[in-house]
C-alpha cells in the first residue's frame, strides 16, 4: 500500500481529480489523504466517494495545532497554504499508525506510467525529494529552490520525523511569497537537507517530475505507446501554471523556457491532461471555478501571442480536441 496526500481549493479541484485518476492507473494499492481548503471542494468530493480518497477539511489540521493558527493571521492565503504544506504529511502520520511512508503530491501532477521505480529508488531512506533541474539558461532561477516540492517522501522514522517537525516550524515561523535571504515560501527551506538531515535520496529518474522548467533537457519521444525522457519512461509530469488564457486558447508555460514542443510533447502529454481537466470540470458543473481560467496580468503583443500559436507553445482546444 502506498500513502499519499495532496491539497488544494476549489480552483485546482477538477486538476486534483485528474491527479487522482493518473494515480489509480498506474499504482495498484494506495490511499490518497485530500486536504480541502475550502468546502466547496469537500462538498464536490464528499458527492464522488472515492474509494482510495481520505477527505480532511482545512480545520481538521488547524484544531489541534495553534501556532498552525496563529500564522493565519500574519499572512496571506497563498502563503498560509505554503505553510500548511509541512503540516499535512506531519498529521497524517500522528493520526494514522498504519503509514509507514507519507508522499506529499502537489495537486497538478499527472502520471503518465508505473511509481513503482520511484519507491525502488527511495529504497530504506527517511526522506526523499526531487531537483527542479532547471535546463541550463535557467539554471539561475535555483534562488527559489534547488529542489522542487511537487514531490516529497517521508518515512516513520527518527530521521524523517525530525525533517517533518523542522520544516513546519520554519514554515510557521516564516512562510512569504518572496525570497528573503536563504527564505523562499515552503520551497527553498529544501535546499540543504542532504546535508542537514540523514538517509535523504535525491531522486534521479529522468521521467519524474517534467516539467516545463526541464523538459528542454531531455529528448521525449514514443516507443510503443509510452513516452520516454531520453532512455526513462515518463512517470509524471508537472503542469505547473498551465492555464486558459482566453476562449478557447492555453499557455502550457513552455514560451517562457523558450521550448518548442515536439508532436509528442503536445498530442501526448498536454493533450490528455487538458481533455481530462475539462472533463472533471463539467462532471463537477458550475459550482466549481473554472480550473484552467486566469487573467493575464500582462497579455503581451498579438504577434507574440500568433508566434506562440504556431510554436505550440499556446495550445488551441475546441471541444476537448487540441488542434
Amino acid at each position: 500500500m502506498r500513502y499519499f496526500c495532496t491539497y488544494f481549493d476549489c480552483h485546482y479541484l477538477a486538476r486534483a481529480l485528474v491527479l487522482y485518476d493518473s494515480l489509480k492507473r498506474h499504482c495498484p494499492e494506495f490511499k490518497l489523504w485530500m486536504l480541502c481548503l475550502d468546502e466547496e471542494s469537500h462538498a464536490a468530493l464528499a458527492k464522488l466517494g472515492l474509494p482510495e480518497v481520505n477527505l480532511l477539511r482545512l480545520h481538521d489540521l488547524e484544531r489541534d495545532d495553534a501556532p498552525l493558527r496563529q500564522a493565519k493571521t500574519n499572512r496571506s492565503l497563498l502563503e498560509y497554504y505554503f505553510t500548511c504544506t509541512p503540516a499535512l504529511p506531519l498529521f497524517i502520520l500522528n493520526h494514522h499508525s498504519e503509514v509507514d511512508l507519507i508522499t506529499y503530491l502537489d495537486s497538478d501532477l499527472y502520471f503518465f506510467a508505473d511509481i513503482q521505480p520511484l519507491f525502488d529508488e527511495i529504497g530504506n531512506n527517511s526522506i526523499a525529494i526531487i531537483a527542479h533541474r532547471f535546463s541550463e539558461a535557467f539554471r539561475k532561477w535555483e534562488w527559489n529552490g534547488i529542489y522542487n516540492v511537487g514531490w516529497v517522501t517521508f518515512r516513520r522514522d527518527a530521521n524523517g520525523l525530525a525533517c517533518l517537525e523542522w520544516w513546519r516550524e520554519r514554515c510557521i515561523e516564516w512562510c512569504y511569497d518572496r525570497i528573503e535571504g536563504n527564505r523562499f515560501a515552503d520551497q527553498k527551506y529544501l535546499d540543504d537537507w542532504p546535508a542537514r538531515f540523514q538517509n535523504v535520496v535525491v531522486l534521479q529518474n529522468k521521467g519524474a517530475n517534467l516539467a516545463p522548467w526541464n523538459i528542454g533537457n531531455y529528448k521525449v519521444t514514443l516507443r510503443d505507446g509510452a513516452i520516454f525522457v531520453d532512455d526513462q519512461p515518463l512517470v509524471f509530469f508537472h503542469f505547473h501554471a498551465f492555464k486558459q488564457l482566453a476562449g478557447w486558447i492555453y499557455d502550457t508555460q513552455l514560451a517562457k523556457y523558450r521550448v518548442v514542443p515536439s508532436s509528442v510533447v503536445i498530442g501526448n502529454i498536454f493533450a490528455p491532461y487538458v481533455r481530462e481537466v475539462i472533463s472533471r470540470s463539467n462532471q463537477l458543473g458550475p459550482s466549481c471555478a473554472a480550473p484552467l481560467r486566469s487573467v493575464r496580468k500582462n497579455p503581451g503583443s498579438l504577434l507574440g501571442g500568433f508566434a506562440r500559436l504556431l510554436k505550440r507553445q499556446y495550445l488551441i482546444v475546441i471541444n476537448g480536441r487540441v488542434l
